[in-house]
């Protein structure tokens, strides 16, 4: 019955995700009714307060940090007129022949940098519009476009991206955002020219067969602004974050003494498991410094960006909380020791493939890549470290093949951020979702099952 209970819940929760409902008030809800029909009603209060909130704020206390500051960057990013700049130049560098490469690689730059893939969707959509328009190129192809450049190659493959998705191990696996950078690339790679070769085919057969741009009467296109900063005013925050993640992580951080983490006030935490994330919020807190002194004179408002910026990250922040508090009640009913022995031994032989395979699903329930790992990790953290190390496998090679399985199914039709992009670029589930499907998931999981055989093969690289 438990077993049920969380099925239906899963469920649930999935379907009402899916009709827009918050998950600040679904988490909760589903949990409640995993609950009920476990038949734990008498234990329903302090489930709720003592496992449901106690696990929500221990995310906060994690993350939070690095949430606000990514969020205030990309809005320092989007209102100086650099993300901008930088989106205009690789559309005008590239050219607009490759309409749907210079989509994918505007998004990719800014993302990689930092800047949110929300602030990338409305910086780039604009612009993009405007060059398929002009190649007739089908405009159903651009929210597919701005997936791959977002949500795959930069969100969770390339080594040293400072997404929330490849922070969250750290903490659990001593690793940091640079783990296995070699077969990082790869997976990127598979990802990024599989993706585009797969776009432009299917656009130049659409194209080739008579359709066109289309015909989107209710379209409105914000003017891209005149005022904008130079290249090299643009790109350099984005090169600070990334340079100095790196400089952070492999000299400075590791050459001070860090003993004294050992003290009771400190939570005697090794340094090897806060060195990553430490590296991650201080470049960052360097680039917005930089950032608003660089660009001084254009702020028409610091006060409200800087306002407007941390509000907005409050929303995604508190949002994947709530589905940590969920997937901890979950994990704490009788129903769920059964679900994880058996995705635990989904395939014994290999446990980096069942390990790797139970973070895709728990991302595919959640609708959210960040959610689905950080349940995982808050659930099974400990499990999968000692299954590892017994198995005799580095934790590197584990944390980019966890990063890039949470980054495989968690863009099911209910995903937060496909239903937002769909919205910014004005189009429907029907018109675009299959393409995203193929960028968001196909590759990806491709790209994963690659990188599982070399690592098996030859081991973090």
């Amino acid at each position: 019955m438990s077993i049920l209970a969380i099925v239906i819940s899963l469920i649930l929760l999935m379907y009402f995700a899916y009709r827009g409902v918050s998950v600040l008030l679904l988490a909760p809800i589903m949990a409640s009714v995993a609950v009920l029909l476990s038949g734990e009603a008498s234990h329903l209060l302090p489930i709720y307060t003592q496992i449901f909130m106690k696990e929500l704020g221990g995310y906060l206390v994690k993350f939070f940090p690095l949430f606000i500051l990514g969020a205030l960057f990309g809005k320092l990013m989007a209102d100086s007129g650099s993300a901008t700049t930088i989106a205009d130049w690789v559309m005008h560098k590239v050219g607009k022949r490759y309409v749907i490469l210079t989509t994918v690689l505007a998004c990719g730059i800014l993302t990689y940098g930092g800047v949110s893939l929300f602030v990338v969707a409305f910086a780039v959509y604009p612009i993009s519009a405007v060059l398929f328009r002009h190649t007739n190129t089908p405009k159903r192809y651009i929210p597919a476009a701005i997936a791959l450049g977002s949500f795959t190659f930069t969100m969770t493959a390339l080594p040293g991206t400072p997404s929330i998705q490849n922070a969250i191990p750290i903490p659990y696996l001593g690793t940091n955002s640079f783990a296995a950078p070699g077969l990082g690339i790869i997976a990127g790679l598979i990802m990024l020219c599989g993706g585009v070769w797969w776009l432009q085919s299917r656009a130049s057969k659409a194209m080739a067969a008579g359709e066109g741009y289309g015909d989107h009467p209710d379209e409105k296109l914000e003017s891209i602004a005149e005022d904008t900063p130079p290249l090299y005013q643009a790109l350099l925050p984005i090169v600070l974050v990334i340079g100095l993640n790196a400089l952070f992580t492999y000299w400075l951080l590791p050459s001070l003494d860090l003993s004294y983490l050992q003290e009771e006030r400190f939570g005697k935490v090794s340094p090897n498991s806060v060195i990553g994330l430490w590296a991650v919020l201080l470049a960052l807190m360097v680039a917005i410094v930089v950032l608003i002194v660089m660009q001084w004179k254009r702020w028409k408002n610091l006060t409200a960006t800087i306002n407007a910026g941390c509000l907005g990250s409050l929303l995604p922040v508190f949002n994947t909380a709530s589905e940590v508090g969920y997937g901890a009640i979950i994990a704490s009913l009788a129903g769920f020791a059964i679900i994880k022995d058996a995705v635990l031994n989904f395939f014994p032989q290999n446990p980096l493939i069942s390990a790797t395979f139970s973070i895709n699903i728990l991302a595919a329930l959640t609708g959210s890549s960040s959610g689905g790992l950080s349940i995982a990790f808050r659930t099974l953290g400990a499990e999968y470290l000692q299954i590892m190390q017994a198995a005799g496998i580095n934790p590197e090679l584990f944390h980019r093949a966890a990063v890039i399985a949470a980054g495989g199914l968690d863009t099911l039709p209910h995903c937060g951020a496909v239903i937002t992009l769909l919205s910014i670029c004005g189009l429907t589930h029907k018109q675009s979702y299959p393409q995203i499907l193929m960028m968001t998931s196909v590759f990806p999981i491709l790209a994963l099952i690659t990188i599982l055989i070399l690592g098996s093969l030859f081991g973090s690289f």
